[in-house]
């Protein structure tokens, strides 16, 4: 298992920025965004690189045409939140609540989540590659038709979910 994780990350250099301030077709780098609800949005064609996310409540959101590069999400709540065509690249999901998350169609490259709750997450007709899944559970979640390739799981909790 061979999952490369986020790149060029100081922690301690990131700017804090506001996640409501953010607007569509925006790039957002070296950002620390932390400690913010902001539920019921809508954001297009924004990239996030280099950025950590923490403490952030975004429920019931739309996000279409994302890409995260090289980002922290840790202790994050993404319930019922659906990201259309969006791209994650060598990312780092911790500690995250996803349940009710729609992954579908999405392209998922180096993408690490641990110790979340992903029951009913939907992952279908997306593309994973190199992803590991770890002490977590995804009760319920969705895999149709998706293109796996290096996927890892480890004391994840699949009870009832559809994979074909």
């Amino acid at each position: 298992m061979n999952i490369t994780k986020p790149q060029k990350i100081n922690l301690e250099k990131l700017e804090d920025i506001k996640l409501a301030e953010i607007k569509n077709d925006q790039e957002i780098e070296y950002a620390n965004i932390e400690n913010e609800e902001c539920n019921n949005i809508l954001l297009r064609d924004t990239e996030f690189e280099h950025c950590r996310f923490n403490s952030i409540v975004m429920q019931n959101a739309e996000l279409d045409k994302i890409t995260f590069s090289d980002v922290i999400l840790k202790n994050c709540d993404f319930s019922n939140t659906s990201f259309i065509n969006s791209t994650f690249i060598r990312c780092e999901f911790s500690n995250c609540k996803l349940s009710g998350t729609s992954f579908s169609e999405n392209r998922l490259f180096n993408v690490t989540f641990s110790e979340t709750n992903a029951n009913y997450i939907n992952l279908s007709m997306a593309s994973l590659e190199k992803i590991q899944f770890k002490e977590m559970q995804m009760r319920n979640s969705y895999f149709q038709e998706t293109k796996v390739k290096d996927i890892f799981f480890e004391n994840v909790a699949l009870t009832r979910s559809s994979i074909f």
